[in-house]
């Protein structure tokens, strides 16, 4: 399969466009606004520090995810 990186500087909006399954990894940081305008236009390192989770961390579970729903 295609090998997609999710990085830091994505928003959170293009994430789910490229992995619509992917909302309960968000969930699990405590980030339930997956709908709100704020996620279209906030990376994902703006989203981690706004929720004082670890960016990579968080990166490291969203490309885990992806790697297995291909």
């Amino acid at each position: 399969g295609i090998c997609l990186m999710i990085t830091k500087d994505m928003t959170i909006y293009e994430v789910l466009q490229i992995a619509p399954d992917i909302a309960p990894v968000f969930f699990e940081f405590g980030m339930h606004c997956l709908g709100c305008p704020i996620s279209r236009g906030e990376t994902i390192e703006q989203a981690a520090e706004a929720h004082g989770v670890s960016v990579d961390e968080m990166l490291a579970k969203l490309n885990e995810f992806v790697d297995k729903a291909e």
